[in-house]
């Protein structure tokens, strides 16, 4: 089978189309031919080895997929072979034609359900659904500040803080990334320059965000960005609001910690992965969750741009250049 691999560490153009022999589904595993593959940060941070876990090479990113179900080992009884599912986290790499993973870890799709919105759920909608109702505890009525609103992750806040009664205000850094947000539910946009602020640039970034969230300010802060923008959003954020801690893209922010105590609000980590591990059942749960959102029409994943296997490099590069919209999804035939 082809499978597109990193066989040495650097950006997306050292990644190379080859064949590999087809895993094995061993006790406990599916095997899924897969039909969609997304695409999310952490494929860019991997293949650096940029990311706390670094798999040994070669190896093929991509962690979540979806497709149909090949084969299954010994002990598995939630899916069998025919089935149509998603699969997340991708034990063997996903951006090949056949993955292997847990079957605790494989859900069945609805009929109607495209491979590519299958593909594009767990990560981003899971990431973002454990963030708003496991650790913010989003209330209806709230106001939620998302950072990087046109992104994967934060298009899938937008639409599940809209679910669970929120005024959302959507951040991004253009115009058309705002326009994606509010098709999505966003009420209000906020466009920020694209890069490192100075010290005016923030301030002004600051009252902004302040005039779009309200005199109360907003209650919980998604940050999926990072850098110069996180001081600028917690300096908006409304008294024992919740700032939630989600991605660095733009860089690990370093915040004076006079901010916190005078709003007493507070810094709260998202690790959707580790939380996945760590509590299955709530995890389980919380997937459930999301596809019966999705049946019920009230979420939709956003697939921007398709891309082939042998384009997977390409696929990535525009998630590390900030350009994507929504969710990037690799295709195989």
């Amino acid at each position: 089978m082809k499978a597109l691999l990193s066989k040495h560490a650097g950006g997306p153009e050292t990644l190379v189309l080859e064949d590999i022999p087809e895993p094995e589904a061993g006790p406990l595993n599916v095997r899924v031919t897969v039909r969609a593959c997304s695409v999310n940060y952490p494929d860019l941070l991997m293949i650096q080895d940029l990311y706390q876990f670094k798999p040994p090479r070669p190896f093929a990113p991509g962690a979540e997929v979806a497709g149909i179900v090949d084969a299954v080992g010994d002990g598995v009884e939630n899916v069998r072979a025919g089935d149509r599912v998603l699969l997340s986290p991708v034990r063997s790499g996903g951006m090949a034609e056949k993955a292997v993973g847990l079957a605790s870890n494989c859900w069945k799709i609805p009929e109607a359900m495209p491979f590519d919105a299958a593909a594009s759920l767990l990560m981003a909608y899971g990431t973002s659904h454990h963030a708003l109702k496991d650790r913010a505890r989003l209330r209806s009525g709230e106001t939620l500040l998302v950072l990087g609103a046109g992104g994967g992750v934060g298009l899938a806040a937008v639409e599940l803080g809209k679910t669970m009664g929120a005024r959302v205000v959507a951040a991004a850094s253009s115009a058309e990334k705002i326009a994606l947000a509010r098709e999505h539910g966003a009420d209000e946009g906020v466009q920020y320059p694209a890069g490192s602020l100075d010290k005016s640039q923030a301030r002004e970034l600051t009252d902004r965000f302040k005039a779009a969230c309200g005199a109360h300010g907003a209650q919980v802060i998604y940050d999926g960005v990072g850098g110069d923008y996180t001081e600028a959003a917690l300096r908006a954020i409304g008294y024992e609001g919740r700032h939630l801690v989600v991605g660095f893209p733009a860089g690990i922010a370093k915040l004076p910690l006079n901010l916190p105590l005078l709003k007493s609000c507070q810094i709260v980590g998202v690790f959707w992965g580790d939380f996945t591990a760590r509590f299955p059942a709530q995890h389980a749960a919380n997937v459930e969750e999301l596809l019966g959102l999705y049946v019920a029409g009230r979420i939709r994943p956003a697939v921007t741009e398709r891309f082939t296997l042998a384009r997977g490099g390409e696929a990535i590069a525009r998630l590390g250049g900030r350009a994507a919209r929504g969710k990037v999804v690799i295709e195989i035939d």
